[in-house]
């Protein structure tokens, strides 16, 4: 079986990528990493990531993911800050989907804030 490449289109294989975020072998460094990792488990459906990675004071109790949509390409369009030795970060992109009634995007800027140690997403604004 061929490695499967990774949804966030960064060019290596889902396990060298986000996979290892997911499976908790590894951290994000920077928001992007974070932001494309989120993504990720939007398209490969993990939702207990996506709460795991999401700032506790904008969290939801649960999160239900539509399994119509399939996410299928990012686009980071701009970053600002969000480096490794920053505590905050801001992420615009824009991804796509397709489902069984066409496809569409979500356009967002991304507000991630790093608590010991960790990105976690905070908000987004369409």
């Amino acid at each position: 079986m061929s490695p499967t490449r990774c949804p966030c289109l960064s060019g290596l294989t889902y396990d060298a990528c986000c996979g290892r975020l997911h499976t908790g072998t590894a951290t994000a460094q920077t928001a992007e990493q974070l932001m494309r990792s989120r993504f990720s488990a939007f398209a490969v459906s993990r939702p207990d990531y996506l709460l795991e990675t999401w700032d506790r004071t904008t969290r939801p109790a649960t999160l239900k993911l539509d399994a119509d949509l399939r996410w299928y390409r990012l686009d980071v369009l701009a970053t600002s800050a969000g480096g490794p030795f920053d505590t905050t970060g801001v992420v615009e992109f824009t991804a796509f989907y397709r489902s069984p009634t066409g496809a569409g995007s979500q356009h967002e800027v991304s507000r991630f804030t790093r608590q010991d140690g960790r990105w976690q997403y905070l908000d987004g604004t369409r």
